[in-house]
């Protein structure tokens, strides 16, 4: 989620948030993201186009979803495999650490992808209620009431909508 809510879209800066291969590396660190790095403008432009499919899918039905995804796992040529590293402990890696950046963040998040088809929660991946927003989530809430990427974003609507019920009741 948060590579696909760096599109100036839905950033909080109202601007591409990887716009450089440093932007790009802070990212990854930043999310515990290892392997091989290029920090290059080629692996930059790789990994924009990844986040662009990644948002993509998000929006899917379950289907078309499961179709996408098994043809990011076969491009990537995914084999999933138990890994403990750092300070996190045995969690799933799809790809070799040498292997492309952008094809590791495809196979990995294909298989955050398996798990909500699997378990037919496709609903749960949103865009932000918010009109001035195209932020992504997943929403984890008990009863799957989430609207909004964030709570700066559903204040704000909430603000908006509070200011013409005011103005409303003034006229």
């Amino acid at each position: 989620m948060a590579l696909g809510n760096t599109v100036t879209s839905a950033s909080r800066s109202g601007t591409d948030e990887i716009a450089t291969p440093t932007q790009l590396t802070e990212l990854l660190d930043a999310h515990g993201f290892t392997g091989r790095f290029d920090r290059d403008e080629r692996e930059l432009a790789d990994v924009h186009r990844a986040r662009t499919r990644l948002r993509y899918v998000w929006s899917l039905e379950r289907d078309a979803a499961a179709d996408e995804v098994n043809e990011m796992l076969r491009q990537t040529r995914a084999l999933p495999q138990l890994v403990r590293h750092d300070a996190f402990d045995w969690h799933l890696h799809a790809s070799e650490d040498d292997e492309p950046l952008a094809d590791r963040i495809l196979s990995e998040a294909s298989l955050a992808f398996v798990d909500v088809i699997r378990t037919d929660e496709m609903t749960r991946l949103r865009s932000c209620g918010a009109p001035d927003c195209e932020g992504i989530f997943a929403d984890l809430s008990r009863n799957g009431s989430k609207r909004f990427c964030s709570v700066r974003c559903g204040n704000r609507v909430n603000m908006i909508a509070f200011r013409e019920r005011a103005a409303a009741g003034s006229a």
